[in-house]
């Protein structure tokens, strides 16, 4: 049995392979409550949308917001709103460090698909192999 991701809006598969499902325990990469995460997907199924998002916030006199982005992932078939990318790891340091002790510690992340659990629906269908 496999599960077949679905727009809730227009009934499109999505092709979301669940091969490329973050375990819902998984330290951060699975999203918070009412998202499913992925790895990977099939771009072809979407329309990408970038998204440049600031938050007031003053936390201090100089400090005042927060700037987040990430790109929206739309239904290519009704243009629902089914989640986002969030591509926000650090970018690889070349050069010996900040102090100059030598390259940076700090790993890049991939690329997190979150996808609004609202806005999918699950089928399950029955795949014999022989």
């Amino acid at each position: 049995m496999s599960t077949v991701y679905h727009c809730k809006e227009c009934n499109a598969d999505l092709n979301l392979r669940s091969d490329f499902l973050f375990p819902p325990d998984f330290y951060f990469e699975a999203g918070n409550k009412g998202t499913t995460s992925f790895s990977a997907i099939d771009p072809s199924r979407f329309w990408f949308e970038k998204e440049d998002k600031i938050a007031p916030f003053s936390e201090t006199l100089n400090y005042w917001g927060i700037q987040r982005k990430r790109t929206k992932i739309v239904c290519a078939s009704c243009g629902l709103l089914v989640g986002h990318i969030y591509d926000d790891g650090p970018p690889a340091i070349q050069g010996t460090g900040q102090i100059h002790m030598g390259p940076s510690q700090v790993l890049p992340r991939a690329p997190r698909y979150r996808f609004k659990d609202k806005a999918l629906t699950l089928s399950t269908s029955y795949n014999p192999r022989f």
